[in-house]
């Protein structure tokens, strides 16, 4: 018996649909699954049967619950070819959302994380249901926020992508509508009609998603955004975590969170950030790759995974264990090119 394709690709009337097809494994994107969807989007693009392309995730836990780390951390250490490749063919599937001269429509449809959030948060709509639930981790794994996320999070509204990156703080419909990251919120009860129509209706992708929007709620974001805004708005990990530690329960439990996360990442997240205000995707996903690839030799990411995903502890070990540890030569060194050399997309 053949198994199914772990990423199914459909002509449905006008829209190319993409379904992620690993629903037991929250539909993790691969290395595979990247190099596909990539190929994918270039045949569109020169499609003019193709008018839009939309995204979803088979079964109803998850849209994309991220990128196969676990593969990584098991193998990447020893394996510079399997990192480098994966980390590069998933870059360039990102900048390819965000170029393709076809609206993209994502149903981020249950949990959307890290590499979800990429396969998503570049495209033109996002839409949301009331079983989406929202992160970029990767601060807890001895990671970034890559994927093109430095770029998206920081033209998030004020200081929210920050706060998301330095925590992995979890955000649900309508918090994602708040925040800008979800264009749309639809009922899941609805969402079966909303893909038929987008297969056979000839209204304008703005009306009809329009037509199906609803209220999300009150978002609960909204009454922390003047402290987010504050607190966060530092350009150094020390007088972030200062301003935390001199704030009321709320910022004092963020700055708990922080402590949690791998110094070395909270560092590097940051400087990620702030490196991609204003600038062309590329460039973030550049500067993104210089970064994960220099973590490949460290320490932080592979005790992330063992701790969290291996041996499920819950208890890394990071090294060093606090951000006074991690100097400012330590970042400078994520951001020299690599010996592969950089991420291009021609």
């Amino acid at each position: 018996m053949t198994s199914e394709p772990e990423v199914l690709f459909e002509t449905r009337g006008a829209a190319l649909w993409i379904t992620l097809n690993r629903p037991a494994a929250l539909n993790a994107l691969n290395h595979a699954m990247a190099v596909a969807i990539h190929r994918a989007l270039i045949d569109a693009a020169g499609d003019p049967a193709v008018r839009h392309i939309v995204i979803s995730g088979a079964g109803d836990r998850a849209f994309c619950a991220g990128g196969d780390v676990a593969l990584l951390g098991r193998e990447g250490r020893q394996n510079r070819a399997l990192w480098e490749n994966f980390f590069h063919d998933e870059y360039r599937m990102n900048q390819a959302i965000a170029r393709v001269p076809k609206p993209w429509v994502a149903i981020i449809d249950g949990i959307t994380m890290g590499g979800g959030v990429g396969l998503s948060i570049h495209g033109r709509y996002r839409v949301a249901s009331e079983r989406t639930l929202f992160a970029m981790p990767e601060t807890g794994i001895g990671l970034i926020p890559d994927v093109g996320g430095t770029h998206a999070l920081a033209a998030l509204p004020g200081e929210i992508g920050t706060w998301l990156a330095l925590t992995g703080a979890r955000l649900k419909a309508a918090d994602l509508r708040y925040a800008k990251i979800a264009t749309h919120f639809v009922p899941s009860a609805h969402l079966p009609t909303l893909a038929d129509l987008l297969a056979t209706s000839h209204e304008p992708l703005d009306a009809l998603l329009a037509s199906f929007d609803e209220d999300a709620g009150i978002a609960p974001l909204a009454a922390y955004r003047d402290a987010i805004d504050f607190h966060f708005g530092h350009d150094r990990m020390e007088d972030i975590m200062a301003s935390l530690d001199g704030g009321d329960d709320w910022a004092r439990d963020q700055a708990a969170i922080i402590r949690r996360m791998s110094p070395t990442s909270c560092k590097l997240s940051l400087a990620g950030l702030r490196l991609a205000r204003g600038v062309p995707i590329e460039e973030a996903l550049i500067t993104e790759y210089r970064m994960v690839c220099e973590i490949r030799h460290g320490h932080d990411f592979f005790e992330g995974i063992r701790a969290q995903l291996i041996d499920k502890d819950r208890n890394p070990q990071w090294q060093p264990a606090t951000l006074a540890g991690v100097s400012e030569a330590d970042v400078a060194r994520h951001l020299e090119v690599p010996d592969s050399g950089d991420l291009t997309f021609e």
